[in-house]
């Protein structure tokens, strides 16, 4: 109890951060890059902010899909198909991680955050007309196997992974951006209930810290789905780019 009330300043801020990351997390994608290290910062083991990073982003894309839903914006089954697979994969990569010393998972997990930047500044342009969709056929086969791959890292880490799936499914299934953001929630709730799941069973997650951060983000995924997916992008990726930049350096060197 009195450990509750020396950091009884932690939830708010972390209700906070979760509202912002929710927007982030829903139009963009790379809020874990905000949210692991301020979880560490914090005072949480590496390996416990990681597990308790879950709870927000289990809330986070159950939110975006509610608000994607009430909107009619769906793409059932492939979702699904692709969420399951990346669901196998998410087992795998958050038992790698349950083990990690701490200062490795850090140093990971700065180099990460720089990489995310390069993708942020060099990556292709996602476009949004003219597209034809690719969900069928040997499409799924190969979208399968990528998310499988995928799950293996969100289970990891999920730090960018956001920018990834988005990346891949427009540039390769051809989806608009509405419809590549409504298809993620559903991915990430799939895997990350896996992944939760994983370092429950582990005992390493800090409930306190994960509904705070989680009920933030329920605020900003709903607000975020059901409006404009693309107004404000830029904004987001400048925002992100900064954090990115200063909490990497912090990562690295403290």
């Amino acid at each position: 109890m009195e450990l509750f009330i020396d950091n009884f300043w932690h939830y708010p801020v972390l209700i906070v951060v979760g509202c912002i990351v929710g927007v982030i997390n829903t139009l963009a994608g790379g809020g874990s890059l905000i949210t692991l290290p301020i979880l560490i910062f914090l005072g949480l083991p590496s390996n416990v902010a990681n597990g308790t990073n879950r709870i927000g982003l289990i809330m986070n894309a159950f939110s975006a899909n509610m608000g994607y839903k009430s909107k009619g914006v769906s793409t059932y089954p492939f979702s699904i198909y692709i969420g399951l697979f990346a669901l196998i994969g998410s087992l795998i990569g958050a038992y790698i991680a349950v083990d990690i010393n701490d200062k490795l998972f850090n140093r990971i997990l700065s180099v990460i955050m720089i990489i995310v930047i390069l993708l942020i500044l060099t990556g292709p342009k996602t476009s949004i007309v003219g597209l034809s969709e690719r969900l069928n056929g040997k499409n799924l086969v190969v979208s399968c196997f990528v998310f499988f791959l995928i799950g293996i890292y969100g289970g990891f880490v999920n730090a960018g992974i956001g920018l990834i799936i988005m990346l891949f499914l427009n540039l390769y299934n051809k989806m608009n951006l509405i419809r590549v953001n409504a298809t993620k929630s559903v991915v990430i709730l799939i895997y990350t209930i896996g992944a939760f799941l994983t370092f429950l069973f582990n005992d390493l997650v800090n409930f306190g810290y994960g509904f705070a951060l989680g009920f933030g983000t329920l605020f900003g995924a709903w607000w975020s789905s059901r409006y404009s997916v693309v107004k404000g992008e830029g904004i987001i990726k400048i925002f992100l780019l900064i954090s990115v930049i200063l909490l990497s350096i912090k990562l690295w060197f403290f």
